[in-house]
């Protein structure tokens, strides 16, 4: 038995706000999550899977035309051809109470009604699905908790859009433990909701999220695609198995360590290098890869890099177009100044220094009004801390902290 575990297709997703961005490749990128549809339909026909499974947010929301929901039967009927029996739920996204459009599903496409679980047992296949739809956009309660109990003989499939216990950058939907779904019986869970690819069980029964089937933002980078898992003897055998089906486009973060940089003209040269052998080598045919540079790390070009920020951002995007394939997205500068900036050696005279001005200074109070003099600030602020001079003991606290926090910095650089 072969199972093709996808989730969170969003077919049509708008890919909201690359029209802002210049030379971005809008209609390929539009355009992707059909694609990536089409190459899972196309791996299932090769692989000749007994089943597909499809856990939720197969769309985005409700259609903007009834186009996306003709692209999706149709991918379907491609399966129901090759006598390919597809089991989906729907999930946040395309929960009944959001979706205002509805086509008929071609005759090999069993979608679970929400309300309560159930179960699809095909006996044929040795196969018993059990799932359950999301009525409402919002599930703040634990469905896994309802589920069947597993049917004996046959292998048994979870079908649920869920973060378990809590994700990052996704709500909290279906509520559950690994350890529950662990325990109930099934030999697989087939999770959606998650868009980053995650094993959570692998000892007995899998717990997989397969991550979304396309990237659709700079923060859904790297390969995106599903889950093939192949079945023998009622278990998994070997592990889950990852394929990609964003041919079409794939976003990309590229962090380039500054470390050994001293310049600009040093920093675009490491670009460069990381650009190409992170993206530009691994690149597939006619694909079109949206890239995020982040510079990082103490370095000797922090000050450069920073005052020369938008001059490195236009470096950055000009060897991005040497490229047909890569697309800049956004260049983001998160250095700092090299970890020894201040000689180890000569810190110690430093600080020496800095208590001796220090002291002169606090035994010489009328040469501190003369500093704030000397500023020529003639605002309020200066009024101010003129005023503050009467006070006793001000200008001797103030001195005081001032060489206090100037040693501190010195000596977090040593």
């Amino acid at each position: 038995m072969k199972l093709l575990h996808a989730a969170d297709l969003h077919i049509d997703s708008p890919m909201r706000g690359l029209v802002r961005y210049e030379r971005a490749p809008v209609e390929q990128m539009r355009g992707a999550t059909r694609a990536a549809v089409e190459n899972l339909v196309d791996l299932a026909l090769k692989e000749q899977v007994t089943a597909v499974l499809l856990a939720g947010d197969v769309y985005d929301g409700t259609w903007r035309d009834v186009n996306t929901g003709l692209f999706f039967t149709g991918q379907m009927a491609r399966l129901q051809e090759a006598d390919i029996p597809v089991f989906m739920i729907s999930g946040n996204h395309d929960a009944e109470n959001k979706m205002t459009m509805e086509l008929p599903l071609p005759g090999n496409v069993h979608r679970f009604d929400s309300g309560s679980p159930g179960t699809k047992v095909r006996e044929d296949l040795g196969l018993a699905v059990h799932g359950e739809s999301f009525a409402r956009g919002a599930v703040p309660h634990n469905l896994a908790e309802g589920y069947p109990s597993a049917r004996s003989g046959l292998f048994n499939v979870g079908l649920l859009h869920t973060s378990l216990n809590g994700r990052p950058g996704h709500d909290r939907y279906a509520p559950c433990t690994v350890e529950q779904l662990a325990n109930h019986g099934y030999q697989y869970w087939a999770l959606g909701h998650v868009h980053h690819r995650a094993v959570e069980h692998s000892d007995g029964p899998y717990v997989v999220f397969p991550g979304n089937t396309q990237g659709r933002d700079a923060g859904e980078t790297g390969p995106k695609g599903c889950t093939l898992v192949t079945v023998e003897d009622l278990q998994v055998l070997g592990s889950p198995e990852h394929h990609d089906l964003d041919s079409s486009a794939r976003w990309h973060e590229v962090r380039v360590d500054m470390a050994d940089v001293e310049d600009l003209a040093d920093a675009c040269v490491q670009v460069e290098e990381q650009l190409t052998s992170q993206v530009v080598d691994r690149a597939q045919p006619g694909q079109a890869n949206a890239v995020r540079v982040v510079a990082f790390g103490p370095s000797e070009a922090h000050t450069a890099l920073v005052r020369g920020r938008e001059d490195f951002t236009n470096a950055v995007r000009r060897i991005g177009q040497e490229h047909p394939s890569v697309w800049i997205e956004k260049v983001r500068v998160e250095t700092d100044h090299p970890r020894e900036w201040v000689d180890p050696e000569q810190v110690a005279d430093i600080v020496a220094g800095v208590r001796q001005e220090g002291e002169r200074l606090l035994a010489d109070p009328e040469q501190v009004r003369g500093i704030v003099d000397a500023t020529r600030i003639r605002t309020k602020l200066h009024t101010d801390l003129r005023g503050l001079f009467t006070e006793d003991g001000w200008t001797g606290r103030m001195s005081g902290e001032a060489v206090e926090l100037l040693t501190a910095l010195l000596e977090e650089k040593r």
